[in-house]
């Protein structure tokens, strides 16, 4: 925590071992909230590690996160392939079901 005055940070990163168990442990849920709040409060961004289901992007949503990363979104890419998707603007906004994932982006 003594970095966040240190360095010139601007971003957190959650750990996917607290993403991957905050819908089954109130505990983790609550570290997580924290981290989103506390970011906030200083006025830096929020990328969650490790989101593998719709349940846990909707709920880091629900929270204010504002960034993610994770199987949801695509596999590990090589570097030729991340160029690729980043040239393209692919991404992903996950649709009103559950199960429902639709590409979109705003250009």
């Amino acid at each position: 925590m003594s970095y966040l005055h240190r360095f010139p940070v601007t971003t957190l990163k959650i750990d996917r071992s607290f993403v991957g168990n905050m819908s089954t442990d109130a505990e983790n849920f609550e570290i997580v909230r924290t981290v989103i709040t506390l970011a906030h409060t200083l006025s830096m961004e929020v990328v969650a590690e490790g989101v593998e289901t719709v349940e846990q992007s909707m709920q880091l949503k629900s929270l204010g996160c504002e960034l993610g990363q994770g199987y949801l979104f695509s596999k590990p890419l090589d570097r030729k392939a991340a160029e690729a998707m980043l040239k393209n603007r692919i991404c992903w906004n996950l649709g009103p079901s559950d199960t429902q994932r639709l590409p979109a982006c705003a250009p």
